[in-house]
């Protein structure tokens, strides 16, 4: 087992399109030993999308990882003075999670677990998936690509001519991902190409 005796906090933001397939890679982390704390937004939490209900979310989630989801500021608060988890991992993290982490700003659940996580020089590991990634959101994409502790999962362009601006990550890469940023290492290549 890879992950053997490893604390996940795994925080989900709102891209549901690509929560399907993240919730596939969670299952894997259980499977190589890792034990998952599951943070979500309020978002998540509490909107009914044609990617599935909010209610079916959470019992996957806590049925998945047999934790309670973490789906508040107060709950997520401990994660750094109790140093709960080894890595936290954000996916799909938003274009707008992206902006608020490289701006500091902390106003949910996800937010102050990525604080709480970086403020002990822990790692956090982010798998975009935003479609303005090389837009208004590709400076925030640089400011953390340079910040201290946190490391990518390889992403790239998913769609360059229907979506131009569109970061996915590379959903597959997380797991080793993870196994470097434990090391304090970033996965290269971090630009990686979809067929």
């Amino acid at each position: 087992m890879r992950l053997k005796d490893v604390k996940i906090g795994f925080a989900l933001t709102a891209s549901f399109c690509t929560l399907g397939e993240v919730v596939k890679h969670m299952e894997k982390l259980v499977q190589e030993g890792a034990e998952i704390y599951p943070i979500m937004t309020q978002t998540i939490g509490s909107t009914d999308t044609k990617y599935g209900k909010a209610d079916e979310w959470r019992t996957k989630l806590e049925e998945l990882t047999g934790h309670t989801i973490i789906d508040n500021i107060v709950a997520a608060e401990p994660i750094g003075p109790g140093k709960l988890v080894d890595v936290i991992v954000i996916a799909p993290c938003t274009g707008n999670t992206l902006a608020k982490l490289a701006n500091g700003i902390t106003d949910g659940p996800v937010l102050m677990s990525a604080k709480a996580q970086l403020r002990n020089q822990r790692p956090v590991v982010i798998a975009i998936s935003t479609n303005d990634g090389l837009g208004l959101n590709a400076r925030n994409l640089g400011t953390l690509l340079n910040t201290r502790n946190i490391y990518m999962v390889p992403f790239g362009q998913d769609n360059p001519k229907g979506k131009p601006n569109s970061l996915v990550a590379k959903m597959d890469l997380m797991l080793e991902t993870i196994e470097y940023a434990l090391k304090g290492h970033q996965i290269q290549p971090v630009l990686a190409k979809y067929d």
